[in-house]
């Protein structure tokens, strides 16, 4: 038995923690969704449509599978299928999403650009992805296994 991954269990709770602010802006004001980068289904919601709040449960399932899914990797929970590619495809998802941080960091630096949260919001993702990555990589072996 190995011991379980930090990196992976780290992924977990980001990932969980993601889902967690998803799931409880179903029950805020419309405003956040403009507040977290989706103006357009903040706007929808606020009309009174259903399919904002039905788009964040998706995003609320999927982050929770990731999450399970890093705790599988971790060796926390059973094996769950195609884990190995699972883990390098979320982490990659991640991290690319992440890498928009860059960006955001030079428009800060000259004044232009998103507010200093989406920043935030990248850099979280890359914390996670790297933290995916991190965790999968010196485990691919036994992973595949």
């Amino acid at each position: 038995m190995h011991p379980p991954s930090r990196w992976l269990t780290a992924a977990a709770a980001l990932c969980f923690g993601i889902a967690l602010l998803h799931a409880a802006m179903i029950f805020m004001d419309p405003r956040a969704y403009g507040y977290f980068g989706a103006p357009q289904l903040g706007r929808a919601k606020a009309a009174g449509y259903t399919y904002p709040d039905l788009m964040t449960v998706g995003l609320v399932l999927v982050f929770g599978a990731f999450g399970a899914y890093a705790l599988s990797g971790a060796g926390r929970i059973r094996r769950l299928p195609l884990l190995p590619v699972a883990l390098v495809l979320i982490g990659a998802v991640f991290t690319v999403r992440g890498l928009v941080l860059f960006p955001q960091l030079a428009q800060l630096a000259a004044g232009t650009g998103a507010p200093p949260r989406m920043a935030v919001f990248s850099l979280v993702s890359l914390v996670t992805g790297v933290a995916f990555l991190a965790g999968t990589l010196p485990r691919w072996s036994r992973l595949r296994g």
